[in-house]
């Protein structure tokens, strides 16, 4: 998250009750990122994943399907290197080309020592940033980013609302597997495996955290039903590959 823009805020008085599950383990859909119907590498549908309606949105060697957070284009800064979309200098967030309301997102992200970044979801451009639209997922170096102190701050927050369950991190340099929910208001953060965040937009508890942190003035955050996926040019080298999706 932009610590520039907002003030850090501290945890939660109270712990969210973690649940350590694991996703193939829990998940009864065989399709699910991970399967291993036939060999898979990076940018990559198994043909399980196929059927079950995943789509790549990016393929690996190009930057198509993504632009810059308003604009035409996609920004220098973002290249792909080694097979993944990378942030190798400034250039702002970038968004996809589709919009999405209802869906489940596989990622995988790859952060530099004492990086930052972030995943945002339903972001609107009708505001200054991406993350006064979309609810952000965290992606931190716990260990070398100040960050990493708080929960709220810390790699798989809902940034700034839910701290996640647990640190499911692998170590900087590693490729972390996200899994992100977001069905009608019921949003689900996946770390590694595990189910790490878990929320109810709009719920009373939902509210209650909104108004206690730095999202409190943005009007629009979290509200909108559908918005273009965005990563975040926090200023750190992070990768990602294996974007893919599945519309709900």
């Amino acid at each position: 998250m932009r610590t520039s823009r907002y003030e850090r805020r501290g945890a939660l008085g109270y712990a969210i009750a973690a649940i350590a599950v694991c996703a193939a383990c829990s998940d009864p859909n065989p399709s699910a990122p991970g399967s291993t119907d036939e060999p898979q590498g990076p940018n990559t549908l198994t043909a399980a994943e196929r059927a079950a309606g995943w789509r790549l949105l990016f393929d690996g060697r190009t930057t198509s399907g993504w632009r810059g957070f308003k604009q035409a284009g996609m920004p220098g800064g973002w290249q792909v290197a080694g097979g993944a979309l990378t942030r190798v200098s400034g250039g702002g967030d970038v968004i996809t080309i589709d919009q999405f309301a209802n869906f489940e997102l596989a990622i995988e992200w790859q952060i530099a020592p004492g990086g930052n970044s972030g995943i945002m979801y339903r972001v609107s451009e009708a505001a200054d940033s991406t993350f006064q639209t979309g609810p952000e997922m965290q992606v931190l170096d716990n260990a070398g980013h100040p960050d990493g102190a708080s929960p709220l701050s810390s790699a798989g927050a809902c940034y700034g609302l839910y701290p996640p369950a647990s640190n499911v991190t692998r170590p900087v340099g590693s490729w972390n597997e996200v899994r992100i929910i977001a069905n009608g208001t019921h949003v689900e953060h996946w770390l590694n495996g595990v189910k790490i965040v878990e929320y109810e937009l709009f719920s009373p508890d939902w509210l209650a955290r909104l108004q206690a942190s730095p999202h409190r003035d943005a009007t629009r955050y979290g509200r909108e039903p559908s918005g273009y996926i965005a990563l975040q040019d926090h200023g750190d080298r992070v990768a990602y590959r294996s974007i893919k999706i599945r519309v709900l």
